[in-house]
């Protein structure tokens, strides 16, 4: 058991709108003995992500519990094993799992941890890009909940975020025709130099979004992957193919309402389309992860799959960090490189 106190970054407060300083605490807690069964990691990256913010509400029925006050922030890490009461694990291990904000974590070993292959030669941190929950959320809700056919036109809103920069990387590998929206001039440039996108559309810079939509897409969308909801997924309904498929990835432009966000209005659209809205979380494929990230590395190593990571460094710069993924500052996946 190493000799020191663990630090942590709290939930205090829950925030009302876009979160501030204040809802965050910290303290520094003595680590307990382990138990059988159990095995401390020493957390090397967090990954700082937008479903967070919701985990810090409380009151509506969520695919993750909300956080207790005066608990440790939730969140993705990368870790490395350094004590052991489970014959599953070695100290020296490296896993990919739910920890908290925190420079240890106690873990069972169970539910949502995978292992870092012992032979891995990538940078760890890119176990919380590519290959870890971002990647994965791409790969999974693009094939197997998009289900793109070569030759079809698949949009993507937060497009040059982490998860969206890959569906429209892995779209364009399957043959389709991509399309993301992001917001300015530099995002969209990024889109389509960097990313390949075939095209992009800044929502920032256009008074309507449907028209710009529609020149982008002139034979309708077959795979729309929503990040965004709100305005954005009511102008996507609008100009839908038919047999169009809809992934519900997230909805960020209401993440910090205060009030209840109407919803789109023309949900009929899915019915005059023949057209499907399917929601999905990531770690209902925990199961096939070895699968996903087989592939994904394959198409890093061998130049398919481009990305790019936003590492802050520093344990008590996470609250500040965090209000990045609502302001459009990152460039790229977001992460702590722990101290």
């Amino acid at each position: 058991m190493p000799n020191t106190l663990n630090r942590q970054i709290i939930l205090k407060k829950r925030p009302r709108g876009l979160p501030r300083p204040d809802n965050f605490g910290y303290r520094e807690m003595a680590l307990p003995a382990l138990k059988d069964g159990q095995i401390l990691l020493r957390n090397l990256y967090l990954s700082l992500d937008p479903a967070i913010r919701g985990w810090m509400d409380e009151g509506e029925e969520s695919y993750q519990p909300p956080i207790p006050l005066d608990h440790v922030m939730r969140a993705v890490t990368v870790a490395e094993v350094v004590e052991s009461q489970n014959a599953a694990y070695a100290p020296g291990d490296f896993i990919m799992g739910l920890n908290g904000w925190e420079d240890y974590s106690i873990s069972t070993g169970t539910g949502f941890v995978n292992k870092i292959p012992a032979d891995n030669k990538l940078p760890l941190s890119i176990y919380l890009s590519v290959l870890g929950t971002t990647g994965l959320t791409a790969y999974f809700g693009l094939l197997d909940v998009g289900k793109p056919k070569s030759g079809e036109t698949v949009l993507i809103s937060a497009a040059a975020g982490a998860v969206g920069s890959v569906v429209g990387q892995i779209a364009r590998i399957n043959g389709c025709r991509t399309v993301g929206i992001a917001g300015g001039a530099e995002k969209c440039r990024q889109l389509v130099e960097l990313f390949g996108f075939d095209e992009a559309i800044d929502y920032k810079s256009t008074a309507d979004l449907e028209r710009e939509i529609n020149l982008k897409c002139p034979k309708g969308i077959d795979v729309y992957f929503d990040n965004v909801g709100g305005a954005m997924l009511e102008a996507a309904l609008n100009c839908l193919k038919d047999g169009a498929r809809i992934v519900m990835c997230g909805a960020i432009s209401t993440y910090n309402a205060t009030e209840p966000v109407p919803g789109p209005s023309n949900l009929w659209q899915l019915l005059v389309h023949n057209a499907r809205l399917e929601g999905f979380i990531v770690s209902k494929y925990a199961s096939r992860f070895p699968e996903g990230v087989s592939q994904l590395a394959q198409w890093l190593l061998d130049g398919s799959l481009q990305h790019r990571e936003h590492v802050v460094p520093g344990l008590k710069n996470a609250p500040d960090a965090f209000l990045k993924l609502f302001n459009g500052e990152n460039t790229g996946k977001l992460i702590i490189q722990m101290d």
